[in-house]
């Protein structure tokens, strides 16, 4: 799984013209499934994603998570994070798991955050044509990679 965590004073996703998901603070992820995904990979993403420690404290520092601030999240999947650019002008998409695998695996991850969160977060609606906006608060956005824990 790949996340492109972005830290927002407020972010909205919008299906036909009709707003489906909205908050305040909190972050927008934007979630990229791979085949090889697995029930480890979303604990251990999500757990790393709610405690990220990106939000300021009273002394104007980094230094408090999702967690801490009780803050709103908003999670749409993305297949393109799994782009490959190796060849040529024209991603593919190859490395992206198909809606049979992606699906279940996108709607476990949602289901594990809204558990270790306490509250419902928003969602996109999977595979859908997604208008979505967002007020980058910072900016801060922070990429990680179930396949690259070390970095």
């Amino acid at each position: 799984m790949r996340a492109v965590i972005q830290r927002v004073s407020s972010a909205s996703v919008v299906v036909n013209n009709e707003t489906i998901s909205q908050i305040g603070w909190g972050f927008l992820v934007l979630l990229g499934i791979e085949d090889s995904d697995t029930s480890d990979d979303i604990v251990w993403l999500s757990k790393k994603i709610l405690n990220l420690r990106i939000f300021n404290d009273a002394h104007g520092v980094m230094n408090q998570s999702l967690l801490e601030t009780g803050g709103d999240a908003i999670v749409v999947s993305q297949f393109t994070l799994h782009a490959v650019t190796k060849k040529g002008n024209r991603p593919s998409y190859i490395r992206a798991a198909k809606p049979d695998i992606a699906i279940p695996l996108y709607e476990s991850f949602v289901n594990q955050m809204e558990t270790e969160l306490g509250k419902q977060i928003g969602t996109g609606v999977f595979g859908a044509d997604m208008k979505v906006s967002l007020v980058n608060d910072g900016p801060v956005t922070i990429i990680i990679d179930t396949k690259n824990k070390d970095l």
